[in-house]
């Protein structure tokens, strides 16, 4: 069994490979193939009063001759990432990764392979909603798949800085502006925030807007509102269970608000493309779920044993 270090999975992956894996893995699982394992979490607290979780979830994904499991401490809000791969063929272990990087590039990934589906072709609003090590990560997944002229930030700090970094990295318009400005003027909208409570009002949006809420897998916690949720044509999730007992937007959302003949698995409209009018409001809403994980991290390993 091999242990793959933090260094080795940054020398061979990068958001191409990601995005792409992940393309397969999900056109696969919308075709039937594969299984996911839901997230588990216990909590606790150390020694010192600190409050400590433990998490775990993962994916059989037979068609690519892997199945694995990601297991992740919370120790004060900080995260330790690991993933471990099992071969369907013989069931032993293949192999161990550090998957922190991995980690911060999958949601991307997993965004990218989403509004790649989904967004309108003549896309040319881009707004991010947040200033973090997410919303820098989307903005290099989702800058080169449309071909967008304008980028909107909207932050509760950093906003202009990161504005101004991505103007100067990509050559673009970007400005730092106020969330319904945001919200109104974007043809795609990308939230990637800690926000317990919907970030704009949903009846903003333009019509033909694809919204992305990636900022939360705690039922307690929503980017979005009801209003945009009912206005939604179409609700894309990675897993229905997982988007159904994690997302704050389905476990916060006033009964009847969300149309269950409105949501569908990413993987199932990669597998089974649908036309979707210019017109519509659109949501993707992430949680993340094992499949990512294990996708990526099979890449990761093939990669460096080719290497």
């Amino acid at each position: 069994m091999q242990l793959i270090t933090e260094a080795q999975v940054a020398s061979v992956l990068t958001l191409p490979t990601a995005t792409e894996a992940l393309r397969r893995a999900f056109t696969q699982f919308g075709q039937g193939q594969g299984a996911v394992l839901a997230r588990h979490r216990a909590a606790a607290e150390a020694a010192d009063g600190a409050p400590l979780l433990v998490s775990a979830m993962g994916a059989l994904l037979p068609q690519l001759g892997v199945l694995g499991t990601k297991v992740y401490s919370t120790r004060s809000g900080q995260f330790q990432f690991l993933i471990n791969l099992f071969s369907t063929t013989t069931g032993e272990p293949l192999a161990t990764l550090e998957a922190n990087e991995l980690t911060r590039l999958r949601t991307a990934a997993s965004t990218a392979v989403a509004v790649d589906a989904l967004a309108r072709p003549d896309a040319k609003v881009l707004a991010i909603y947040g200033a973090g090590t997410q919303a820098r990560v989307h903005a290099e997944a989702l800058l080169p798949l449309r071909r967008f002229e304008r980028v909107l930030v909207c932050a509760r700090s950093g906003a202009p800085e990161f504005a101004a970094e991505l103007a100067g990295q990509h050559g673009l318009s970007c400005v730092a502006v106020d969330a319904a400005s945001a919200a109104s003027q974007a043809d795609v909208v990308v939230t990637c925030t800690r926000s317990t409570e919907p970030l704009f009002d949903g009846a903003l949006l333009r019509p033909g807007t694809l919204v992305a809420a990636v900022g939360s897998s705690k039922p307690a916690a929503r980017e979005l509102d009801d209003a945009l949720l009912a206005r939604a044509s179409l609700i894309a999730v990675e897993w229905k269970p997982a988007a159904e007992t994690e997302a704050g937007e389905f476990c916060r959302a006033a009964p009847g608000v969300i149309d269950a003949s409105k949501v569908a698995e990413l993987g199932q409209l990669l597998a089974l493309p649908r036309a979707i009018d210019p017109a519509a409001v659109v949501v993707y809403k992430s949680v993340g779920i094992g499949l990512e994980d294990v996708a990526i991290a099979h890449q990761v390993y093939q990669a460096l044993q080719a290497a």
